[in-house]
């Protein structure tokens, strides 16, 4: 592929269509030579339409396209569809979604599950689509601002009369050198009212502004560039984070993957007054939920002393989160929770009550007994928060008293050795410990409010929020600003004019006509108000 030389002499690079120097047309076919020039990208030499033997070049060609992009932009959105037929993982009441699907939907659910659209967002081909979306806009916009840039940067004053006759807006009119200096002179001083930017080289001028405007699509691109990449962190570790944390009231608990801690001092449930809720609903005699409160108080460790400090205090409401720097905690669920157990020590023998005491489910007393008036006193050997059995030996389930039992060791001065017991919840114990002189039974339980927070860290969103903006900025620039240039050329007698403006070519002729106003060049205006783009 070898460079082409201009008639003025000038080499331009292989697939050049203007060239740089005089911008006179290289290589026309038949029939093209009195059509109005193509100025889009100035008729610089393109990467994709100009190298295609190397395999880099091809795949670089193939992501050039604008039709490539806009078949990515739409399967991606297809698919964006396809996801929001059923719902996703995170909004499903289960921790089994390859058992929830096929239940809950039968085969069209086993499939969407299988497919991976029952978590589409966080799945690779959605991530590859996004991610495909974003290289198609880095190639389409290098291969296209570059050579732009360069033309632009390089721009001559002294123009071929071809190429100035032969723009959209033009004019010709025979006159002295004189004459022609002196209408130069007159409509330099009229564009430059305008706010044009005029440069003269002998009897030559070049009259421009707004040149940034061809810049505001490429902005436009770097703004969905910088959104693509907050979105594709938001599911890299480190930059987003969607836990879960239940905390008591009284609790302090670790927020999960954060340096912080927080605090429950009071969880709350408030309920609609019946004269509050309509008929129907007032009628049925059940409270029905207003809002669910939690007052948090988020805490960090000083880094001299260790301690935790308060850094924020709020109270949290369904839709109303916690907000601290980019630690994000919302109000999921509310619940009443076992606190502790009230048990009573009674002597079978005389039906007497030798006392009572308060177990800490949480937090129970392994290493001091819990004293009894006449100087009994119970031990708990073993602690099993969530019995059950399995292989005939008990064991818990988790961490959660959901079903507590223990084991007691019971002792008085009237044993003469202690006396082991056990006490579940919601299972009668006589039969099996009917030789026991002493019965462990419950007298009253203890609740407590737990709320169930989420935790959102999104670092990602900052990132996005940038994006965002570069784009509507690229957009403005795009769309309010337009760029104008005015050539003017006299040779050999004849005082040549061509004009050109990427947009809004109306507004265009308009000022042309007023900068022209009393001189006695007729100017040759476009039939339509086409818009070019690059």
């Amino acid at each position: 592929m070898e460079n082409i030389k201009c008639e003025c002499g000038h080499t331009n690079p292989f697939g050049t269509v203007l060239c740089e120097s005089c911008g006179k047309p290289l290589d026309e076919k038949d029939g093209q030579e009195t059509q109005s020039l193509d100025m889009r990208y100035e008729g610089a030499a393109r990467r994709s339409q100009t190298r295609n033997r190397a395999l880099f070049d091809k795949i670089w060609s193939f992501f050039s396209s604008v039709k490539v992009a806009v078949v990515l932009i739409l399967l991606t959105l297809a698919v964006s569809i396809l996801g929001t037929i059923l719902p996703q993982e995170q909004y499903i009441p289960s921790a089994r979604p390859d058992v929830y699907y096929p239940q809950q939907y039968g085969v069209v659910g086993e499939i969407y599950y299988k497919l991976g659209l029952s978590d589409l967002y966080s799945s690779w081909p959605f991530r590859l689509l996004i991610g495909l979306i974003g290289v198609s806009l880095v190639v389409c916009s290098l291969d296209r601002v570059v050579p732009l840039y360069r033309a632009l940067k390089n721009q001559r004053v002294v123009k071929d009369p071809v190429f100035l006759t032969r723009q959209r807006i033009h004019a010709r009119k025979e006159m002295t050198e004189q004459e022609g200096t002196a209408l130069m002179d007159l409509l330099a001083e009229r564009l430059s009212r305008k706010r044009y930017q005029v440069r003269r080289e002998g009897a030559a001028l070049l009259a421009e502004k707004g040149r940034f405007s061809r810049w505001g699509p490429y902005i436009n691109h770097v703004g969905l560039i910088i959104f693509l990449i907050g979105i594709l962190l938001l599911r890299v570790p480190g930059f987003y984070l969607n836990e879960f944390v239940f905390v008591r009231e009284g609790e302090t608990k670790r927020v999960p993957q954060t340096p912080y801690y927080v605090k429950n001092e009071a969880a709350s449930v408030v309920f609609y007054d019946p004269e509050e809720l309509p008929k129907d609903a007032a009628g049925s005699g059940q409270p029905v939920v207003k809002q669910y409160e939690t007052k948090a108080v988020l805490l960090a460790k000083d880094p001299e002393t260790g301690e935790l400090k308060p850094v924020h205090r709020q109270t949290i409401r369904v839709n109303h989160p916690l907000k601290y720097q980019d630690v994000e905690l919302f109000q999921s669920d509310f619940q009443t929770k076992l606190k502790g157990l009230v048990l009573s020590v009674r002597d079978k023998k005389t039906g007497k009550t030798v006392g009572s005491f308060t177990v800490d489910l949480n937090k129970p007393k392994f290493r001091e007994p819990y004293r009894l008036p006449g100087g009994a006193e119970v031990r708990i050997l073993e602690y099993f928060p969530d019995f059950a059995m399995e292989e005939n030996r008990p064991i818990t389930l988790s961490e959660e008293p959901n079903r507590p039992a223990f084991v007691f060791e019971l002792v008085t001065p009237e044993l003469k050795k202690p006396e082991k017991s056990w006490v579940i919840a919601g299972t009668n114990m006589d039969e099996v410990q009917k030789e026991n002189r002493y019965k462990i039974e419950l007298e009253k339980i203890q609740t407590v409010n737990q709320s169930g927070l989420i935790v959102r860290q999104q670092k990602g969103t900052p990132i996005i929020f940038a994006g965002a903006v570069i784009f509507v900025i690229g957009l403005a620039i795009g769309f309010y600003w337009q760029h104008r240039r005015v050539w003017i050329r006299w040779k050999e007698g004849i005082l040549y004019l061509g004009a050109h403006t990427n947009k809004n070519w109306f507004g265009f002729r308009r000022e042309l006509e007023q900068a022209a106003e009393g001189t006695d060049l007729r100017l040759v205006f476009p039939t339509s108000g086409r818009r070019e783009n690059g």
